[in-house]
């Protein structure tokens, strides 16, 4: 099973998934797909990691997650805009690779034996991008969302921390 969750920063996305996973199992998964790629970050990292207590295991993966995940589980992974990011950086920032090769990678998780609940942002809801390579990202991201929401079984859409039922 998939529950997709999308929406903007700060919407409360995470909150949502967690309490999800929460209702679902005892012992969930969390699925960090973020590098380290500053201080900044770090702490960002750190502060999700505190909104978690002793009934999750975290799994860190960045491109391929499939491999990463222990079969018949509750899994939040967290979130795809930084999954994405990790293959845009791999696929050297072209935007097509990367779709292909992200396409590869979620076909696998089709095929998960559980219940993945899979966070990602709406990026292309503000400002246009004002560079080839960001306006680049933005595809990517909208493309992959809409094959993620696709295959969920259900979907819901964050606004100030609550959440609307897409199907």
């Amino acid at each position: 099973m998939i529950t997709y969750i999308s929406g903007g920063e700060r919407s409360g996305k995470s909150r949502y998934a967690q309490d999800l996973a929460l209702e679902r199992t005892a012992k969930p998964i969390y699925l960090a797909t973020a590098k380290k790629w500053d201080e900044e970050f770090e702490e960002r990292i750190s502060r999700h990691q505190s909104d978690r207590d002793e009934r999750w295991t975290t799994i860190e993966a960045q491109i391929e997650l499939f491999d990463a995940l222990p079969m018949d589980r509750v899994i939040v992974m967290d979130c795809v805009t930084l999954w994405l990011t990790n293959i845009f950086s791999h696929c050297k920032y072209e935007r097509d690779p990367s779709f292909e090769l992200a396409q590869k990678e979620f076909q696998k998780l089709l095929d998960y034996q559980g219940h993945l609940i899979i966070i990602s942002n709406e990026i292309g809801m503000g400002l246009h991008a004002n560079s080839k390579s960001a306006r680049n990202f933005v595809e990517l991201q909208g493309w992959t969302n809409q094959l993620i929401a696709r295959h969920a079984d259900e979907a819901f859409f964050m606004v100030s921390g609550l959440a609307l039922r897409l199907k």
